[in-house]
């Protein structure tokens, strides 16, 4: 299983907060919003980690490197635009190989991940939504 977590974004809507600081490096008790999903992904065996970049990139990628320090394996695909949610995916389509998830950057959620692909798979569906 893989995941790819969207963090291109400008975060207009937490300014001034994100003038200075990408939005899944904003803290939540302490540590960047990035770094929980990062943890509850691992938590559900999900190790490999593609992470698109745009706004203040370097931040993202000196704070995670490589992804080893959480036991994941973290790739990058930096756009030289911001493609969207879906384009900064297709962008990124030969890194998926079966089922995998995408979440947003600054998604700050504990939700079952293995038991919510668990029924995607027995349901055969196209895709799945979780919202909170």
């Amino acid at each position: 299983m893989k995941a790819m977590i969207l963090a291109a974004g400008v975060g207009s809507r937490l300014d001034p907060l994100t003038r200075h600081i990408p939005k899944p490096m904003v803290p939540i008790v302490n540590r960047p919003v990035m770094e929980h999903i990062i943890e509850l992904l691992a938590k559900h065996g999900i190790k490999d980690i593609m992470v698109n970049l745009y706004y203040l990139a370097n931040q993202i990628e000196e704070y995670f490197g490589d992804g080893s320090k959480w036991g994941v394996n973290i790739q990058y695909s930096k756009e030289d635009r911001l493609w969207g949610d879906a384009g900064s995916v297709k962008r990124c389509e030969d890194f998926f190989d079966d089922t995998f998830l995408v979440v947003g950057g600054d998604d700050m959620a504990d939700i079952d991940i293995t038991r919510m692909i668990r029924l995607h798979k027995e349901k055969k569906a196209l895709a799945t939504i979780a919202l909170s």
